[in-house]
């Protein structure tokens, strides 16, 4: 079966120094391009997705709530949407970028575009139009655009495994109740996602 590996929002902003700094995010970047470098002849395709961000709505607070609104990060253009030094490795494997959120939340990598021979194609599209039938998701945050990502992964019918050593999450409340919705979705999971002590 062909096999894509998909690493979610490895950006700036998400690691330590950004605007919305997941604890552990540079070491896993840094993990996730020996990985790549490692493996990447394992894998059909490699495709990373990104925040993508001009005026998303109310995702966006200046008293944010970490549940549903968030401090300004990603914008288009902006430092913090660069994807992370760390990970510079694994992106030299990396056929596409699928960016999302113009102007909406959008956790999952399956509501972002990549632009190819002038138009736009989806996540599901381009996996399918590549014969892709398993999906390997790794990156930041588990709790959030990881766990999106794999969970729409899989209702779009791909062979789902998480690989958690190579995810780091916000929280251990909401990186465990990920962990188990993940689960109940019939969803693999390899090892233990990277999470900041409570």
């Amino acid at each position: 079966m062909s096999r894509a590996l998909i690493l979610v929002d490895v950006q700036n902003d998400f690691c330590e120094g950004g605007s919305l700094a997941v604890a552990g995010g540079a070491d896993v970047a840094a993990k996730i391009s020996a990985y790549v470098e490692d493996h990447h002849e394992e894998y059909s395709a490699i495709v990373a997705t990104a925040d993508w961000h001009d005026d998303p709505g109310a995702h966006f607070s200046a008293h944010p709530d970490f549940v549903d609104t968030w401090p300004t990060h990603c914008r288009i253009g902006s430092d913090g949407a660069l994807f992370h030094p760390a990970a510079e490795k694994a992106f030299e494997h990396v056929e596409a970028i699928f960016r999302k959120g113009h102007h909406s939340a959008a956790y999952s990598g399956f509501e972002g575009f990549t632009v190819e021979a002038d138009h736009r194609a989806s996540l599901a599209d381009w996996l399918r139009d590549r014969a892709i039938e398993q999906v390997d998701v790794v990156g930041i945050a588990t709790d959030h655009c990881v766990r999106a990502t794999a969970l729409d992964s899989a209702e779009e019918g791909f062979e789902t495994t998480v690989l958690l050593d190579l995810t780091a999450g916000v929280a251990r409340e909401t990186t465990d109740r990920a962990v188990a919705e993940l689960r109940a979705a019939q969803i693999e999971l390899r090892g233990t996602p990277v999470v900041a002590p409570a």
